[in-house]
């Protein structure tokens, strides 16, 4: 399945797209939704990720607004693996009271590390509670690429482990087919990640490898 990321659209076009959209995940940081707006995106629509980093509003704001996402029926949410235990353990239990899945997440924004280091984050994420692990590593070589695509040989979890930037493209298309729940893609001309596909680009990729999303 692709879930199409929205990080930069005006609340109003964001609630008419979703009305066409099977999936998406809600960068509630990027689009700069207030409480009571982040309510209503995720009354609107049945199959939605809550995400919200702190990088530009702090712990107690990104906790606000992720549990108002969870209370008003977010189907999953995503947290990072780096967040206070305290955190994390709410979330998880206010999730899981409501039926919501929990992404455990990791970033890396400048390498992909060794095979153990990502096996070993892997563990951490599940010991969090998480019900799908997500790592998005930046590919600097093919190399790189090939070492997260190979998570997929004995996975632990269901997870979205994809590579960044263009060398990590290839990762974006693939893990549907390796077992990931869903894959990431953009709304046209707004990617909200380093190397990610628009929506339509993966569609074509699909439709002509005989793939159903």
């Amino acid at each position: 399945m692709i879930c199409i990321s929205y990080g930069s659209i005006a609340l109003n076009e964001l609630l008419e797209r979703l009305k066409a959209t099977q999936m998406a995940e809600i960068r509630i940081d990027l689009l700069g939704l207030t409480k009571d707006e982040v309510a209503a995106v995720f009354r609107s629509h049945p199959n939605l990720i809550a995400t919200c980093r702190p990088d530009t509003m702090g712990i107690e704001a990104q906790r606000e607004l992720l549990l108002t996402a969870i209370e008003s029926g977010a189907a999953y949410v995503d947290m990072e693996v780096e967040a206070p235990s305290s955190f994390k353990k709410e979330m998880v239990e206010g999730a899981h009271a409501k039926g919501c899945k929990v992404i455990v997440s990791y970033h890396n924004y400048t390498d992909t590390p060794d095979k153990e280091t990502l096996q070993s984050m892997m563990v951490e994420m599940m010991d969090d509670g998480a019900d799908i692990l997500k790592l998005a590593t930046m590919a600097n070589s093919a190399a790189d690429a090939a070492r997260i695509l190979s998570l997929y040989e004995n996975p632990i979890k269901p997870m979205v482990a994809l590579a960044m930037g263009e060398a990590g493209k290839v990762t974006r298309v693939a893990i549907p087919l390796l077992g990931a729940p869903f894959t990431f893609a953009a709304p046209e001309g707004a990617a909200t990640a380093p190397g990610q596909l628009t929506n339509t680009e993966m569609e074509i990729i699909y439709n002509a490898i005989g793939h159903e999303e």
